[in-house]
């Protein structure tokens, strides 16, 4: 008895901590339906009820898991699914549409959670500004001061974990601040899709459509879940034009810019571009360390100053990760008691510290392993001279660039002093001509090998 309720427990601390960070919507449909079971071997195993269940959370939602089974302490555990048939009726009984909730009267960012589903940290104060984001955060600020009046829609693009929910957030609560009775909504387009698909179960389009069509500033996180789903951009084509000729802000964030969503209607990305698209790129390790000194500092953690410099050193992929490293920490000092030395943090995030360490290929370090690769000289590679023996290599470049990076297109071009479409051209070009030329597949694995090992 005592080890089911100690299981029980575990579960329901993680749930909380996902609670904080998930959409209602998201958490109801996907987290509400998991039964944990057992823990065994340093797992703890949960089940669903079906295979789509599985594959859908183990591919989206099983790493928030385990990073919120280190947030509560449980830093030995890691969350493993199944299949459980007992866990239909539970997936049943919950997978029912939400009503709409009533309106409710305008919340401070401290009160009480309301419609809008902003996370009350997520403001620009919070917001640490650096080359890397600037121009995105002026943007934003100017987005949130003159609404459709300077940008719209707001498009902004990046890697996972730089800031794009964070900066979209901090629109919205602005706007409250300053206008609180302007009607804000900011959802997952995870969550729009799975809306839309109840009210066409539901034959109830049009209550969906005039939710979002009387909007005052629509925030649409991750639209590049639209890439593909052609009812659905039908959906929101119209529901953005209605939108924008009733002067209302739509902000959009992605993980690749407009024209890099293939399965996206020329239509949806002529509109998209028709106010600004903006980047969020990697920060530089000045930015990571007042990221790391303001979080720490919120988390009302003690820790040396040199020790957040070896970690805004060690860890430069994007600032979740930053973020999950001070919470691991955070957790083990609060459990153990024990002073975080150089050594202690090393053995704490020696996962980490290795991922990162494998994953730290640069466009410039792609650019001169293959100008060695090929016996160029880096200028050739980058520059305009249109021999046979440099265009490959550099069409090889660029198409590297392209597959063992999480740079965009612009920002590829932007290494190789080219435009957009010449990168879009040379990444197809080698990927087509590879499934062909035997030597060329040979030199692309032999290059990609040489990269990983730098």
């Amino acid at each position: 008895m005592q080890r089911e309720q100690h299981i029980e427990g575990v579960w329901l601390s993680c749930k909380t901590e996902l609670k904080h960070i998930l959409s209602e919507d998201i958490f109801e449909r996907w987290i509400e339906v998991i039964e944990p079971i057992e823990i065994t071997d340093g797992y703890l195993k949960l089940a669903v009820a079906n295979g789509f269940y599985k594959d859908w959370l183990e591919e989206n939602y099983l790493p928030l898991i385990n990073q919120a089974l280190i947030t509560i302490g449980e830093l030995s555990l890691k969350a493993e699914l199944c299949v459980h048939e007992a866990s239909l009726q539970k997936e049943e009984s919950l997978n029912v549409p939400p009503s709409e909730p009533k309106p409710t009267k305008r919340t401070r960012l401290h009160g009480a959670k309301s419609k809008h589903n902003l996370n009350p940290a997520y403001t620009f104060d919070n917001f640490i500004i650096g080359p890397n984001n600037e121009f995105a955060h002026a943007a934003a600020a100017a987005a949130a001061k003159a609404l459709s009046r300077t940008y719209n829609p707001l498009f902004i693009y990046g890697g996972v974990g730089l800031g794009k929910t964070h900066l979209m957030q901090a629109i919205g609560h602005a706007v409250l601040e300053k206008r609180g009775k302007t009607r804000v909504c900011y959802i997952t387009c995870e969550s729009f899709t799975n809306e839309y698909i109840d009210a066409l179960q539901n034959n109830n389009v049009s209550a969906f459509r005039k939710k979002y069509r009387k909007i005052d500033l629509l925030l649409i996180d991750d639209i590049h879940f639209l890439d593909g789903k052609k009812r659905l951009q039908e959906e929101f084509f119209h529901t953005f034009n209605a939108l924008f000729e009733s002067h209302k802000q739509i902000v959009l964030t992605s993980d690749r810019t407009p024209s890099e969503m293939e399965g996206l209607a020329p239509r949806l990305v002529s509109r998209f571009e028709w106010g600004l698209v903006t980047e969020l790129n990697r920060p530089d390790i000045e930015t990571r360390t007042a990221i790391l000194r303001k979080k720490a500092e919120s988390m009302k953690l003690s820790l040396d100053l040199e020790l957040l410099d070896y970690l805004a050193l060690k860890i430069s992929s994007n600032v979740r990760s930053l973020e999950g490293a001070l919470i691991r920490i955070a957790t083990f000092a609060s459990l153990t008691k024990q002073k975080i030395t150089q050594e202690r943090l090393k053995e704490l995030l020696r996962d980490l510290i290795k991922k990162e360490e494998t994953q730290v290929i640069d466009i410039d370090l792609i650019q001169r392993t293959v100008a060695d690769h090929f016996s160029i000289s880096l200028s050739d590679l980058i520059g305009k001279k249109r021999s046979k023996h440099i265009v490959i290599p550099r069409q090889i470049a660029m198409h590297l660039s392209r597959t063992l990076t999480n740079q965009s297109y612009p920002a590829i071009a932007e290494k190789f002093a080219r435009n957009h479409a010449t990168i879009l051209y040379a990444h197809e070009q080698i990927e087509h001509k590879s499934t062909e030329d035997n030597h060329l597949h040979d030199t692309l694995i032999k290059l990609t090998d040489q990269l990983g090992h730098s």
